[in-house]
Order: C-alpha cells, then structure tokens, then sequence
C-alpha cells in the first residue's frame, strides 16, 4: 500500500544555459548593465560565491514574474547558472566560466557602486 505522504523531490536538475565558448561580452555587458541585475549578481559574489540561493534569499521587493524575468536573462546570457530543487530555482555565477572568458570583469562587479 502507498504511503500518503512522499519525500520532498531533492532532485537537483540544471537548466539550459550557453557552454563557455559561447558566452558574448556584448551578452554579458547587456544584461548587467541594468542595475538590479548588477545588484543580484554582486550580491552572489559578495555574500554567496559558492551557494546557490533561490530568489527569496536577495529580500529584493519586486513581483515574483518580475524576478523570474531577471534571472531568466542572467542565466540565457550565461552570468548565472540555475538549478531546479523541486519547485525552487537557486542561481549562483558562473564564475570559472566568466573569469576564464572576460578576465577582471567580476572584479570590476565586486566592486561597482550603485550612483547616489
């Protein structure tokens, strides 16, 4: 007989993203250059290089679909990786892939300041 409650799906599945020989700084310059996207990405580098963190974790105050669209565009012009936790999506940079394609473009991320 079934049990009546399952086990959460920890089935970690990655999704589409561009393989490093494919990434385009004018893709990359693009996407980072609105400033809620540079923020998200900052964030990860700053305070989580090695984590992924599901949208909830950045306490951004925008409309989930909102969200969705900018993680989308991060990760389809190949800044971000994202997985699937179930029904969760965390994102992290593709740092060895962006460091070995753009060389000091993080760096200059890091270290980017938002105008007052």
């Amino acid at each position: 007989m079934p049990s009546a409650t399952r086990a959460p799906d920890t089935t970690v599945a990655p999704l589409p993203e561009p393989a490093r020989a494919d990434l385009r700084l004018e893709d990359v310059l693009g996407v980072l250059s609105d400033p809620l996207r540079l923020h998200i990405v900052q964030k990860l580098l700053l305070e989580s290089p090695d984590t992924d963190r599901s949208c909830g974790w950045f306490g951004i105050d925008r409309p989930k679909s909102t969200l969705t669209h900018h993680f989308r565009v991060l990760r389809d012009a190949g800044v971000t990786r994202q997985q699937q936790y179930g029904l969760e999506r965390r994102s992290r940079v593709r740092i060895e892939d962006l460091d070995a394609r753009f060389p000091g473009l993080l760096d200059l991320v890091r270290a980017w300041r938002p105008a007052d």
